[in-house]
């Protein structure tokens, strides 16, 4: 679940509008996806971030990206172009085995996984990250993990010598997990960043941990100049026989921070020197792909997604006359998608969107409850708030203050000018919106982009729509609540057969969507550019980032 400014690859994602654009790369990046990797030389990862966070009990990181190339976890993902994500084991010999109805899932670590100085990791170090993950100095990281473990509402970590007795370790191979409930996607949860091991004792000094974590994958930190470069060397203790995802091709790995996202893009475009074996870890705006599309040898390394984060505009439901259904449907009908996408980059920043659950995920069913043009249906949005007796709609919209953002905001302000609804815009800082959104109830409209954590229509639904989620910084910030979908929402979590859930989560979805607490705009593509020796640098169906974890470079 996540906020977002400019999204850099180190975090999951967000709840702030942003341009997000995602499909497989074209030119170099995809000519060169499906080859062999090439062993060696050094791969540059071109960030936006001033510090590098590395503690797997604070890291908000996608599986595929920075901290996947440090450590393992008791499963990962399996993504490709053209192919639904899935969960596959990583230092577990399988995803997970349920009993219990689902309330109860245990693994078993694979043989010859080993830290970086060769000890072998036991299920005593994957049960020490967990809990560290609760101290509440550790805070920050995904946690989905700590509301479903039982006892987990109260733990505050290890570091007082107290342990979470869910987290039962019978041997140094077994490791078993008492749930509250059932929770069928137990399998994504432990592919977090929390589910990384730590070797028992170890990381009681956070900052220093934070700064050199002990090392589970291919690579290991070799030095951490916060706000400068983070240098991963190759981690000798390493087996790419107990490791199926990653290919572990550069030697060496940098993360060079502070970097400013178009001084980036020239450098890439200009090919020269280090740049030639670098990527950028931000995506670009409108901006930098305009300065791309002006060249043709750049555009042949535009690696860019198909469909990711959803965009959307969230209604306050429990506003003024925003509690009526039908001034929300004719806020549907009210908008100009066309002018959004266009303010956004136009087509290379998204596709259309009208469900909820997002294109790569396992189950998503396409429809449209409101089908119209791509600029909207003004008259029908004019005779909904006429019968709803809200012909004089004065409205309040919040977004970042960003131009980006802004120039959004002013597409969706004059679309719904022609309903004869008055927006007035109120951009904030990061921060404050955030506060504003998902504590706040003096808003009417949000500008919110949202891309899951996990490849699960649950981590699409349950964060936005769910009740539970309103208020105290949850993410539902259009405080929406129904009773039905809350218990489609929990049938669906529950239910331990994914295929059965599945349709569970598209029923919800419509569900969802009849009450219109959204109006979905695009789902926002991604577009990143890679050097001319970067090879396999490539975006799946899910997620809209390049998996850091098969990049290699020419040889």
């Amino acid at each position: 679940m996540h906020r977002s400014k400019r999204l850099t690859i180190t975090a999951a994602v967000a709840a702030a509008a942003a341009l997000v654009l995602t499909g497989c790369s074209g030119g170099n990046a995809s000519d060169e996806a499906s080859g062999a990797t090439s062993k060696g030389g050094t791969l540059n990862i071109l960030t936006s971030q001033t510090a590098f966070h590395l503690d797997p009990a604070t890291s908000q990181s996608l599986g595929i990206t920075s901290m996947g190339l440090i450590a393992r976890r008791l499963t990962t993902w399996d993504v490709e172009p053209g192919k639904t994500a899935k969960v596959v084991p990583d230092l577990a010999t399988n995803t997970g085995v349920a009993s219990d109805g689902g309330k109860t899932w245990t693994y078993r670590l694979k043989d010859g996984v080993e830290f970086q100085d060769g000890t072998p990791i036991t299920t005593k170090d994957i049960k020490w990250g967990i809990e560290r993950s609760f101290a509440p100095t550790l805070a920050g990281g995904l946690s989905y993990h700590k509301s479903l473990l039982v006892g987990g509402a109260d733990y505050k970590g290890p570091f007082e010598g107290k342990t979470l007795d869910s987290i039962e370790t019978p041997n140094d191979k077994t490791i078993v997990f008492k749930l509250n409930d059932a929770y069928g996607d137990w399998p994504w949860i432990a592919s977090m960043p929390a589910f990384t091991p730590v070797p028992e004792g170890e990381g009681t000094n956070t900052g220093d941990y934070d700064l050199k974590p002990v090392a589970s994958g291919p690579y290991q930190v070799q030095a951490n100049q916060q706000g400068s470069q983070v240098t991963l060397v190759r981690n000798k203790a390493w087996s790419a026989k107990t490791d199926a995802v990653r290919t572990a091709g550069p030697s060496k790995i940098v993360f060079k921070e502070n970097q400013d996202a178009s001084t980036t893009t020239q450098s890439l475009i200009a090919d020269n020197g280090d740049a030639k074996t670098s990527f950028g870890a931000i995506y670009l705006g409108a901006a930098e792909l305009n300065q791309v599309r002006s060249n043709p040898a750049a555009q042949d390394r535009l690696a860019t997604s198909k469909a990711g984060p959803i965009t959307y505009m969230a209604i306050n439901t429990q506003r003024g006359q925003l509690k009526d259904l039908k001034v929300r449907q004719a806020l549907q009908y009210a908008v100009d998608r066309k002018s959004f996408r266009i303010a956004a980059g136009g087509a290379l920043a998204g596709t259309y969107a009208s469900t909820l659950i997002t294109p790569g995920i396992a189950g998503r069913q396409d429809y449209d409850l409101y089908k119209t043009s791509e600029t909207g249906d003004v008259a029908k949005a004019k005779a909904l708030l006429q019968e709803a007796g809200a012909t004089d709609l004065k409205l309040t919209l919040v977004t970042q203050n960003d131009p980006t953002y802004l120039a959004q905001a002013q597409a969706l302000q004059a679309g719904l000018k022609r309903a004869g609804i008055t927006v007035t815009l109120k951009p904030l800082d990061y921060d404050s919106f955030t506060q504003a959104t998902t504590n706040g109830t003096d808003f009417d409209l949000s500008l919110s982009s949202w891309q899951p954590d996990f490849p699960s229509a649950n981590a699409n639904l349950q964060p936005l729509y769910d009740s539970s989620q309103i208020g105290g910084g949850g993410y539902n910030v259009s405080k929406y609540s129904n009773p039905q979908v809350d218990a489609l929402i929990a049938k669906a979590s529950s239910t331990v057969d994914q295929s059965a859930a599945q349709k569970t989560w598209a029923q919800a979805d419509k569900a969802i969507m009849a009450d219109a607490p959204v109006v979905p705009l695009i789902y926002a593509k991604q577009s990143f550019l890679a050097g001319s020796d970067v090879e396999n640098f490539q975006i799946a169906d899910f997620p809209a980032y390049p998996n850091y974890l098969k990049v290699s470079v020419k040889q």
